[in-house]
């Protein structure tokens, strides 16, 4: 160990007449400990929200969506051929896209109504685990009778079915304004479905707007034939959607199909979300500042104290140099015993978070009931970096006041 190393951390070490400075160390240290727990903790909550969110949003769309500028894809199971085959794509399904309205007996609401291809579609998007009541395969079941229990099938979001009153097995009425022309002029189409489901993903956009009915349902309803409007694929990598997507534009020629991934499609949400993370670090940072600022105070006292010993060194041929690594390690030590402790403390807060889940949201103002906590590790490695970085800085200033000293002034008076 060298002299710097030794008389650094013995200084740590105070006397009983010096109690007041141990004291101010303590409190340096609990400083460091306060504003690295709350980083960690606070990052960790941001972290699993974005991965919340993002699970939510994926289960209800794809990781990329192929459309044509015309509006319709009319040989959407050659296309559908042809993005399988494309590296990183694990599955395609065609799906029908429109505006409506829906009504029910009690009420009546804008929505937007999606006819997925049940063989396929459950390979895309999660509908299925997000079912609360009822299953894809009713889609298409209807009977001879041509009863309204025997109508098409359609899966609504929680709260749609909330907004319309309606239950499963109850009759709606879907209404679309892209009508049929007539002698009269443009009638809007109608036609009476069965609420064969209900799902809740999670999302409020979506369990308030979505309506989903089978492919060929959707195609009869809005008179199209056999065409999609697009087609939704899923990716093994979801963050490399952005180059299938590009891949994907190649194999089909580019114009007029274009290619969208979810990063792109949500973009505003999730940059906003990253801005907000930012934030949030260089915020919770100042309490990392503040403890630094305690760390000053505190190796500025210990200056004052070893005065005399500062003097006995530099007497002895210590340099510069030396005297201010002897407060820089004190110093040192301090922030790096705070971000230790402190690394700890918020590795148990989140476990402890995750495990009980002892902070509860209201469910109706937040989609989620608890507070989701994912740990980044590159996000523990630069707070603790950060941390121990601030600390050093913290300590150059009193290290330089100490290493000035003038021996014959600090013994003068012994």
């Amino acid at each position: 160990m060298s002299y710097e190393m030794f008389i650094g951390l013995r200084y740590l070490k105070a006397k009983r007449k010096q109690t007041f400075v141990s004291l101010i160390t303590l409190i340096s240290i609990a400083g460091v400990v306060v504003g690295v727990t709350a980083l960690i903790v606070v990052l960790a909550v941001m972290n699993g929200f974005k991965e919340d969110l993002r699970e939510k949003i994926l289960g209800v769309t794809s990781h990329v969506v192929i459309s044509r500028l015309d509006g319709t894809i009319p040989h959407y199971r050659q296309v559908r051929g042809q993005v399988e085959q494309i590296s990183g794509v694990t599955a395609a399904t065609p799906f029908v896209y429109t505006q409506v309205m829906i009504s029910s007996r009690q009420s009546i609401s804008g929505a937007v109504l999606r006819g997925i291809e049940q063989e396929t579609a459950s390979k895309v998007i999660n509908l299925p685990k997000n079912l609360r009541v009822g299953s894809l395969k009713e889609l298409e079941a209807e009977s001879k009778s041509g009863n309204q229990r025997g109508a098409p099938g359609i899966i609504l979001g929680n709260e749609l079915a909330k907004n319309l009153g309606v239950v499963r097995g109850e009759p709606v009425t879907v209404i679309s304004p892209l009508g049929r022309l007539t002698p009269l002029g443009q009638v809007p189409r109608s036609q009476t479905f069965r609420v064969a489901g209900i799902f809740d993903s999670g999302m409020y956009e979506y369990d308030s707007t979505l309506a989903y009915v089978s492919l060929r349902a959707a195609q009869r309803f809005l008179g199209i034939g056999d065409k999609a409007t697009g087609i939704e694929v899923r990716v093994d990598e979801i963050y490399e959607a952005d180059k299938v997507a590009g891949a994907i534009a190649k194999v089909l020629g580019g114009y007029p199909y274009w290619s969208r991934d979810w990063m792109r499609m949500n973009k505003n949400l999730f940059s906003a979300l990253k801005l907000e993370k930012i934030v949030m670090f260089i915020i919770l940072t100042l309490i990392i500042l503040v403890a630094a600022f305690n760390i000053v105070g505190t190796l500025i006292m210990v200056v004052i104290e070893k005065t005399r010993d500062i003097g006995i060194l530099k007497s002895m041929g210590v340099p510069r140099s030396g005297i201010m690594k002897i407060f820089m390690i004190e110093g040192l030590v301090i922030g790096l015993v705070g971000t230790v402790i402190g690394l700890l403390g918020g590795f148990i807060l989140c476990k402890l978070l995750a495990a009980y889940q002892f902070i509860e949201l209201p469910p109706d103002v937040y989609y989620i009931s608890t507070l989701p906590v994912k740990m980044d590790p590159l996000d523990v490695t630069i707070i603790a970096l950060a941390s121990v970085a601030i600390s050093l800085v913290a300590t150059v200033y009193p290290a330089w006041q100490a290493s000035r000293l003038d021996p014959a002034e600090a013994i003068r008076y012994e």
